[in-house]
């Protein structure tokens, strides 16, 4: 079958990795289901995938098809998005405190290719309403700004939240969530694209990165890691939160402990959502009729051009390839 994949991962040079072409068909364990893939999403994770770096215990197994999310058709014809965080004990509740949780594409293949099997729990009915375009991009950014917004941040409605970045999958999905949830929406960004593309999608003020603020935001999004971390603690409210969830900038960062005692800020990490939350969060798109921010829409066999795009920082939402 036709996969985008990587053969040999290049910390250096990521795309020099990337391979479309003939890969095997998956197998289909007991409890498992195959799915028709239509709509694939790039995450951020597909990049570190390429690079070699994973959270796991063990390294992938490579060669690996790419791709964490994905929607499309089970073989009786049933549309289908999936969710995909996999448990190796076939946990249910909070997955995502699973020591043994990964994504597609980590221990078994991904999305990126005309079929991917996985267990028949995390196949869930496609809405009628509901394109399986937009689908495809729920399940990781989407899912991960969802639990950011809505489990991790303590934010009310009224409030005000900082994100930092504009563009990214994520990023944009928070500003639209708290947007329709009547947050007062603040959102960074390096570029006057960025800006115009965080109020075209409901934010009510941008800055440049790394500019000061009006007043602290009751909470700050951070995706971004090491550039943008000390900003963020500096603009969080005296007892608000900073809710961070992304390293592309880098891991480690240096701060200073006196200000987040005294101010008793705190610091949360996340990591992607449950399948009850990913149930809520489609649910929550439907209800306020939000259209997920995507950016550029092609065919796998173009994949190359796609993931160079979100290697060169140009990605406006998500990337979306097609079968």
């Amino acid at each position: 079958m036709f996969a985008v994949y990587c053969e040999h991962p290049d910390d250096r040079n990521p795309l020099s990795a990337l391979r479309t072409g003939e890969m095997p068909a998956p197998a289909i364990p007991e409890g498992w289901v195959r799915v028709r893939v239509s709509h694939a999403s790039l995450n951020r994770h597909d990049i570190f995938t390429l690079r070699g770096i994973t959270g796991q215990d063990t390294p992938i197994p490579f060669p690996m098809i790419l791709g964490n999310d994905a929607a499309g058709a089970l073989d009786d014809g049933t549309p289908v998005v999936l969710y995909p965080l996999l448990t190796d004990d076939g946990r249910t509740g909070d997955e995502t405190l699973d020591p043994g949780w990964h994504v597609l594409s980590e221990k078994v293949p991904g999305t990126m290719a005309e079929y991917v099997a996985v267990p028949a729990r995390n196949s869930l009915p496609l809405p009628e309403g509901l394109s399986p375009l937009h689908a495809s991009v729920l399940g990781t950014a989407w899912l991960t700004a969802y639990r950011m917004l809505f489990v991790r941040s303590g934010l009310r409605p009224g409030q005000t939240m900082l994100v930092q970045g504009a563009t990214g999958g994520v990023a944009t999905a928070l500003i639209q969530m708290g947007r329709a949830t009547g947050m007062e929406v603040w959102a960074t960004s390096r570029g006057r694209d960025g800006m115009a593309l965080a109020l075209r999608l409901g934010a009510d003020r941008v800055f440049a990165d790394g500019a000061d603020l009006p007043r602290p935001a009751d909470a700050v999004f951070d995706s971004a890691g090491a550039a943008t971390w000390a900003h963020s603690l500096r603009w969080v409210r005296r007892g608000g939160t900073v809710v961070t969830m992304g390293v592309t900038t880098g891991h480690e960062v240096r701060m200073d402990l006196l200000p987040v005692i005294v101010n008793q800020i705190a610091i949360r990490g996340t990591i992607m959502g449950t399948r009850d939350e990913m149930l809520d969060l489609i649910n929550f798109v439907m209800r306020h009729a939000i259209v997920p921010e995507i950016g550029m829409v092609l065919p796998m066999e173009r994949a190359e051009e796609a993931f160079a795009e979100m290697c060169a920082g140009r990605v406006r939402g998500k990337i979306v390839l097609t079968r």
